[in-house]
């Protein structure tokens, strides 16, 4: 085996070296040639957000997939792995504010002249008050500039790691392609009935000016109070409920206890009279209502939480919404407050947050007498937006939705029908998306009332007042997409007509960006745009992501599929954990705690990093230290363990003309290697990367620290014991080649590198060792078409050199220490089996006559130093 081998290999510079050579030759395109479906192993590749920075726990996730990418490659497989960038949306809208400086005001004109106020740094302002409002076309210009950015710096991150991702197979969420097929699912929604636009109490974000979904809601701890309120009935008796949220006693509609409640039964089909503002409410039952909190009766209010919806919808009550869209008490009093008292009393709210709302209506209670008690302070759950920092409101607003099987039963149970059929990898996330889809309460919202997003393809027509008629919107035609229609006049109107009336208006609102996100396999396969490449991919082989957006990212993607073909998008689910810190706290920008992964890429080496991710297995949790990274510095010194190990073997010349491989050392050597292969290759066929690695590394080591000391001094031999020699020789450069395909898709660059020194092309394209006996060099053979008879002779010759070592030590003496004689005990067929590689034990052992004994436990005793060492350290 010819090689060039360097003189000093080391980490340092590989990352840098091999993606350049990778990138020049190709080495991880996607090639479509005369390829079928069975050819193919798609990966429908997580798009990162494209806004601030990655940290170390997409380093983790990231990796978990190249590892199954790199490996199907090597297998045969043709694989399908582009990613893309999720750069449209909140995140995106938040970091160019604080970026520039700015907000976007859409009533402002374009300025073609516009400069931002500063670019980073640390003049970043945060408050909507110090940032310069903008027109939204400015606004858009700044985020596609950011994003851009962003995404190289991604990439850049990206080769770092080792990705073997296709980077001609990249896609932007927000580029003109994405726009039009994300355009065009929502048309064929439309046109089959599945979206549709409504008028209802809506999620809201006050911060942000937006309505939120049902999977992007988080419950938060708050600090809160209970607030005992009297309501009186027309015979002058009272009624007392408790509430969190007093501010909404203007919002009351009604009063609301389970219809089994005997405290109340009486009271059900009555009306009573709210305090402060003196509304008359009904009484009503509900099975929601619960008995056993406050004192067992609510008022419902429009409104306050979730069940208020309900309730309302339900029992179909009056709409008496009080707060606006920027979260303070509107300025105009419902209707059904009549009394002057009441109108006055609203009136100290108007204009008010709600958190100075709650405070003036407890002062106004105070004064009537109807506050009963101080209020009760609690802790209690909180909707919030995940992104959001303010407790979310419901306010009526007319908003796109599109249906997701809450209400239709027939789809929900197709939903979960697919779910069962697929490959949940642990399995026991699957558990997640079940209890999610039947957990449905509401469509799915996928209007934003935001600016950087793909427009929803609308426009209303406006009667002839100027009013728009909703319930008749004008749709974009294909050939129109994509298109923003608040700024491309409406099919058959010309842009003179936009907002006179008879003419037309523009949906101003964007898609939620889970509405783009859920169609990644068509942005990336090409769906309605590249038929032949669409056809190879989907349904892709494997979705890969995070365990927390499967109520959100991998339910949305089964939807569209399922709404657009009836099948579900991929065959397999693997699911990572989450990164947490020292104190087992996940790791979030809002915590504080997030550790950015270039430093510690820098400092420790790629595969170093890819070794700690790939060590956890899908699903769980893995705790990340900065300070002590121990699992990175592990990995380290396995891969520069391999680089030396690889150039002393690679260091052994073979003695010509001898190609067989006859040692039975040697032999249980490649028989260890071989289950090695089998089992690794099991691991990884169901997706367990952690168990394939932990096996290989086991073995390596073995190797390492066991054969190769015992057969080295054989593999020195000179030509007069060529064959021994030779079977030596032959084994080791097998095994090491073997090794380094098992590494590969785990450690990327070392592996590429030792196998530069002496093969041809890419070692991540150079096969998956299948058996040992598969994996020799051409012209090379065994003894034996079988390892069976040798299979534990290594591991017995490890443990009998252990003992050795062991005695050695005990007596004081140098490893290097002769020794004139030693005894093995064993059983017969420990002793039968060792005395096969008696040679190499003697060798290492520098034992001069090595004796065997029965006995039931193996161990090596007896043993008599060399003359000149035994008179100071007898054994």
């Amino acid at each position: 085996m010819s090689a060039h081998v360097p003189d000093k290999p080391a980490l340092e510079g590989l990352e840098a070296k091999w993606d350049g050579v990778w990138t020049e030759q190709g080495t991880y395109l996607f090639d479509r040639a005369d390829a079928d479906r069975d050819d193919v192993y798609s990966i429908d590749t997580p798009p990162p957000t494209a806004s601030g920075s990655l940290h170390i726990g997409h380093v983790f996730s990231y990796t978990h997939t190249d590892v199954i990418a790199r490996f199907r490659r090597m297998t045969g497989k043709r694989v399908f792995y582009p990613i893309g960038w999720d750069d449209n949306g909140l995140p995106t809208e938040r970091r160019v504010q604080n970026y520039y400086g700015v907000r976007c005001d859409p009533s402002l004109p374009y300025d073609a002249d516009f400069t931002p106020p500063f670019e980073g740094g640390d003049n970043k302002s945060s408050k909507a008050a110090d940032q310069i409002p903008i027109s939204r076309r400015n606004f858009i210009e700044l985020c596609e500039i950011l994003t851009v950015e962003d995404e190289k710096q991604f990439e850049t991150l990206w080769r770092d790691l080792g990705l073997s991702v296709d980077w001609t197979q990249t896609y932007r969420t927000i580029s003109r392609e994405s726009q039009a097929a994300s355009q065009l699912a929502f048309l064929r929604n439309i046109e089959r009935g599945e979206a549709y636009q409504a008028m209802a109490p809506t999620l809201w974000d006050v911060t942000f000016r937006t309505a939120v979904a049902q999977a992007e809601l988080e419950d938060k701890e708050q600090p809160g109070a209970y607030h005992r309120l009297e309501f009186h009935r027309p015979d002058g008796e009272g009624v007392f409920i408790e509430t969190t949220r007093p501010e909404l006693l203007p919002a009351c509609v009604a009063l609301v206890a389970h219809p089994d409640d005997e405290r109340y039964k009486a009271l059900f089909g009555t009306t009573v009279t709210t305090p402060v503002f003196g509304v008359e409410v009904p009484v009503v039952a509900h099975h929601l209502a619960q008995p056993d909190k406050g004192s067992g009766i609510a008022m419902v209010c429009t409104f306050g939480d979730l069940n208020d919806v309900i309730w309302w919808r339900d029992l179909d009550l009056p709409n008496r919404a009080i707060i606006g869209f920027d979260g303070r008490i509107i300025s105009e009093a419902p209707a059904a407050i009549t009394s002057e008292a009441g109108r006055e009393a609203y009136a100290q709210l108007a204009g008010k947050t709600v958190f100075s709302a709650k405070q003036a209506v407890v002062e106004l209670l105070r004064g009537t007498g109807e506050l009963i008690g101080e209020p009760k302070p609690i802790t209690h759950p909180v909707k919030f937006f995940e992104k959001g920092d303010r407790p979310l409101e419901i306010v009526s607003t007319r908003q796109w939705y599109v249906t997701n099987g809450a209400r239709d039963e027939a789809l929900r149970a197709k939903l979960l029908e697919l779910g069962a059929e697929l490959d949940w990898h642990p399995d026991f996330m699957r558990v997640r998306y079940e209890n999610w889809v039947g957990g449905l309460t509401g469509d799915w919202l996928i209007s934003r009332q935001r600016f950087f997003g793909v427009p929803l393809p609308v426009w209303y027509p406006l009667d002839g007042d100027g009013n728009p008629v909703f319930d008749q919107p004008i749709v974009a035609p294909r050939d129109m997409l994509p298109v923003d229609p608040s700024s491309d006049a409406a099919p058959g109107y010309s842009e003179d007509q936009r907002g006179v009336p008879g003419g037309f208006q523009g949906e101003v609102d964007v898609m939620d960006t889970w509405a783009t996100s859920s169609l990644t396999p068509q942005l990336a396969g090409g769906w309605e745009r590249d038929e032949e490449l669409w056809k190879l991919v989907f349904p892709y082989d494997l979705r890969p992501q995070g365990q927390d957006i499967i109520r959100t990212w991998l339910f949305s993607t089964m939807l569209r599929a399922t709404l657009e073909e009836g099948v579900k998008p991929w065959q397999n689910a693997a699911l990572s954990g989450f990164i947490v810190d020292p104190d087992r706290k996940k790791m979030s920008k809002s915590k504080g705690n997030v550790v950015t992964p270039a430093d510690i890429l820098k400092t420790h080496g790629s595969d170093a990093v890819r070794y700690w991710a790939a060590s956890s297995r899908l699903g769980t949790d893995a705790a990340f230290d900065e300070k002590n990274p121990t699992q990175i510095k592990i990995g380290r010194r396995l891969a520069i363990k391999i680089l030396n190990a690889a150039k002393f073997v690679y260091g052994f010349t073979l003695p010509e003309g001898h190609t067989e491989i006859t040692e039975p050392l040697d032999l249980s050597m490649l028989a260890g290697l071989d289950e090695v292969v089998r089992t690794a290759t099991a691991a990884l066929e169901r997706y367990d990367h952690a168990r394939a690695l932990e096996i290989t590394e086991t073995f390596f080591w073995t190797f390492c620290d066991d054969y190769l000391e015992l057969v080295k001094e054989r593999a020195y031999r000179d030509e007069s014991e060529a064959a021994g020699k030779a079977s030596a020789v032959l084994a080791l450069q097998t095994a090491i080649d073997v090794l380094l395909r098992l590494f590969a898709p785990y450690l990327p660059f070392a592996t590429e590198e030792v196998w530069s020194w002496t093969h041809e092309g890419s070692v991540h394209t150079s096969g998956w060792p299948t058996a040992v006996l598969e994996s020799l060099p051409e012209g090379v053979t065994v003894s034996s078409d079988s390892f069976a008879e040798d299979a534990g002779l290594l591991a017995l010759a490890s443990r009998a050199i252990v003992s050795v070592r062991r005695a050695k030590t005990d007596a004081k003496a140098s490893q290097k220490t002769p020794v004139a004689s030693a005894t093995i005990s064993g059983t017969d067929a420990e002793i039968e089996l060792l005395q096969r590689a008696e040679g190499d034990l003697k060798a290492l052992g520098r034992i001069a006559v090595l004796g065997y004994a029965s006995a039931e436990e193996l161990s090596v005793g007896d043993i008599v130093l060399a003359p000149e060492q035994n008179a100071e350290a007898p054994a």
